[in-house]
């Protein structure tokens, strides 16, 4: 269909030769929570060594460093590589990797880490991917014992003006309301239905699964929780209450 193409194109710019506008784009369409949304994931995160999946520009990474965890970036975008560079003063992608931030250039498909040497692996916004068997087999692989996988797939804004309806279509029509990270219009939830498939990947891969929603004072933020080992609950939904 020559829409999604040319939504597909559109995405690969901004991950790729548009990576400059890239923290401009995800302000506009957050309204400015787009940073929050990803800090929400922040008190999920054990330590000390983290691998940080499609860093992109490298806000996390930063996030991470300063929360005094040892971390690692890791993206398949040369432009990401060097906007995320910029932004931790220096440091080289890939081979030669210099500066207390190491960042590799790779795919998640083939991660190439060694098995059992992080704690805890990050992916914040990430496309599909993220729940190929392959790339969770390889995020268990890459974990220690009792390590976690946090994800955080989706932010949304919660006011029902003109605007905010506007980006929500915005997001329809790109395709971010649509698939296992989906958002129920009644109460801001996922439908179990639709996550399901997702949940049996996650137990396949050795994982049991959290799901909460962290409200914010204009918006809410989806976190995963991928506990590494199998759990007496395979699924668990975390309810907690809008802030005022």
């Amino acid at each position: 269909m020559l829409w999604k193409k040319l939504i597909r194109f559109g995405f690969r710019l901004l991950y790729n030769e548009l990576a400059w506008t890239y923290d401009a784009v995800s302000w506009l369409v957050s309204l400015g929570d787009w940073r929050s949304w990803q800090q929400a994931a922040l008190p999920f995160v054990l330590g000390p060594d983290v691998l940080e999946i499609g860093h992109g520009p490298g806000h996390m990474l930063l996030a991470l460093r300063q929360a005094g965890f040892r971390v690692v970036g890791l993206d398949l975008s040369p432009y990401m590589g060097r906007q995320a560079q910029k932004r931790l003063g220096g440091g080289h992608a890939l081979s030669g990797v210099e500066g207390d931030v190491p960042l590799i250039r790779g795919d998640v498909l083939a991660l190439p880490v060694k098995t059992a040497v992080f704690d805890t692996v990050l992916s914040t916004f990430p496309t599909d991917y993220i729940i190929d068997p392959t790339v969770l087999l390889n995020v268990n692989r890459v974990l220690r014992e009792n390590g976690r996988f946090i994800i955080v797939p989706e932010g949304h804004l919660t006011g029902r003006s003109l605007l905010h309806r506007f980006i929500e279509w915005l997001y329809a029509i790109t395709g971010q309301r649509a698939g296992p990270f989906v958002v129920d219009k009644a109460d801001n939830w996922p439908d179990h239905p639709v996550w399901q498939k997702m949940v049996e990947r996650f137990i396949a891969a050795g994982f049991h699964l959290e799901m909460e929603q962290i409200h914010l004072p204009r918006s809410a933020v989806t976190i995963l929780t991928a506990h590494k080992g199998v759990g007496s609950t395979p699924f668990r939904l975390i309810q907690s209450e809008p802030e005022e």
